[in-house]
C-alpha cells in the first residue's frame, strides 16, 4: 500500500508579493522558489545547508532555503536575490560585488550577497561574532569580522579575496 504525500495550502510572500500555492508537505522553500515560483537565483548547491548557495533573508534575517519547509513558511517575508534591487537600481551589495569582481563563475553569488546583507544588517544590530573582540561593545567591520561572519558561504572558485573587500565598501 502506498500513501499519497500530503498537500497543504501555502502563502508564500517573496520580494513584496504573496503567492498561494498547494506544496507537498516536504517541499523545501528553495524548491518551492526555483519549480514553482520560476525564481532561480537561489542555488541548489549542497541541498544539506552546508555551502550557503541557497541563501535567502527570511522576515530579513538570512536563511539556507534548502532546509526550510515552505509549510513552515506561511505568509512569512522571504527576499531572493531576485528582490533586492528596487527596480532598475540595484541594491549596494549588488553593486559592491560587480565593482570589486567578487565573482568568477558566479553560481555562488546570489548566496553570498544575500548573506552578505543579512551579516551587514545582524551587524548593525550590534551582534557579536566569535571574532568580536568586545562582547559588549559595537561590533566592528573588518576583514576578519567578515570572514567569521560569512563563514557558511563557500566559494568554489576562491574568489573570496574580491569578496570581502565588496562586502566591506557596502558596508560602510
Amino acid at each position: 500500500m502506498t500513501s499519497s504525500p500530503i498537500q497543504a495550502a501555502v502563502t508564500l510572500r517573496v520580494n513584496g508579493e504573496a503567492h498561494r500555492l498547494t506544496l507537498d508537505t516536504r517541499t523545501t522553500v528553495l524548491d518551492a522558489l526555483r519549480e514553482r515560483l520560476g525564481l532561480t537565483g537561489a542555488k541548489k548547491g549542497c541541498d544539506h545547508g552546508q555551502c550557503g548557495a541557497c541563501t535567502v533573508l527570511v522576515g530579513g534575517r538570512r536563511a539556507n532555503a534548502c532546509l526550510l519547509l515552505a509549510v513552515a513558511h506561511d505568509d512569512v517575508e522571504i527576499t531572493t536575490i531576485e528582490g533586492l534591487a528596487e527596480g532598475e537600481a540595484l541594491h549596494p551589495m549588488q553593486t559592491a560585488f560587480l565593482d570589486h569582481d567578487a565573482f568568477q563563475c558566479g553560481y555562488c553569488t546570489p548566496g553570498q550577497i544575500c548573506s552578505a546583507v543579512g551579516m551587514l544588517d545582524e551587524l548593525r544590530a550590534g551582534w557579536p561574532s566569535v571574532v568580536s573582540p568586545d562582547l559588549d561593545g559595537e561590533p566592528v567591520l573588518d576583514d576578519d569580522e567578515i570572514r567569521e561572519r560569512m563563514s557558511g558561504n563557500l566559494c568554489r572558485c576562491g574568489a573570496y579575496a574580491n569578496i570581502v573587500p565588496a562586502i566591506a565598501e557596502a558596508g560602510r
